[in-house]
């Protein structure tokens, strides 16, 4: 019978027909809010335990620990409670309402810090002093593998080989690492672009890393380019999907379509797709819509 988990992936890939400033250029974006978890992190998140599991480092009994910004933690919450395991979740204070709320509701533990970096330093302490595990996205090969195995092979295939650009937000760079390596063992011409805050800009799901904290499953060789976005930019091209596309989008997806939005400018010919991390329903008790 089949489980809330047998329904990650498999999500539509939805072209932008009024946006797009370019008709020699074909833009899609991979809707990721569909998983049943709400994000793209659904992946990653059932990755990370059911790889774990399997070599036998997660036991009925074990401890879970995580710091997220969000998405994974509702994912992680979901998926821990399908498989009844106990875990505790280390959230930014400034995190949306809705975010706590969920994973709460799905039985989590939930800490709230004054920072991702501090979130982080708390978990692994955690984890080195009181025996959790931790499963730490940010240097986790199964956070990238999770891409690799399913949503690399699913855009190749749903743009019937034809994709020439992949454009991604970049947080834990799990995403964009990799499907980078899937499409590049396919076609080495297809560009990978990731998306940065501007200095001084903040989106959410969206990182300008510290050096000390540069997730270590990040490899810059995988990047072809990296595009800037300022918040302003990712928060109005956030309410244009939705108003001209009806794409109910979370800030890192408008981010991914302003950068994609641009690169169709640059270009004669291409297919770009890009990635919709999760909804817009996570954002509705902050300024996004407002």
């Amino acid at each position: 019978m089949a489980t809330i988990l047998d329904f990650i992936g498999k999500t539509p890939l939805i072209e932008l027909k009024k946006l797009n400033p370019n008709p020699q250029v074909k833009i899609f974006a991979k809707l990721e809010g569909n998983n049943p978890g709400g994000s793209i992190k659904d992946r990653a998140a059932f990755n990370m335990i059911d790889s774990a599991m399997k070599r036998g480092d997660i036991q009925s009994g074990t401890r879970l620990i995580e710091a997220t910004s969000g998405n994974t933690g509702i994912a992680l919450a979901m998926i821990a409670q399908t498989l009844n395991l106990e875990i505790e979740l280390v959230m930014p204070a400034n995190s949306t309402r809705e975010r706590t709320l969920t994973m709460e509701a799905y039985g989590a533990k939930v800490t709230l810090l004054e920072s991702i970096e501090a979130c982080r330093d708390y978990a692994e302490n955690k984890s080195e002093k009181e025996g959790y595990f931790l499963l730490n996205q940010f240097a986790n090969p199964d956070n990238y593998l999770a891409h690799y195995k399913t949503t690399g092979p699913e855009i190749w295939e749903e743009t019937g080989e034809k994709i020439t650009h992949f454009v991604s937000s970049m947080g834990t760079t799990g995403t964009i690492m990799g499907v980078s390596k899937y499409l590049k063992e396919q076609d080495s011409s297809v560009q990978i672009i990731g998306c940065q805050p501007t200095e001084g800009s903040s989106i959410p799901g969206i990182r300008r890393w510290p050096k000390e904290y540069l997730p270590k499953i990040f490899d810059p060789n995988r990047v072809d380019r990296i595009m800037d976005v300022s918040q302003e930019e990712a928060t109005t091209t956030t309410r244009a999907l939705a108003k001209n596309e009806a794409l109910f989008v979370g800030m890192s997806s408008g981010g991914a379509a302003a950068a994609a939005l641009r690169l169709a400018k640059e270009l004669t010919s291409g297919m770009i797709v890009f990635i919709v991390c999760d909804r817009g329903d996570r954002y509705l008790s902050s300024d996004l819509f407002g």
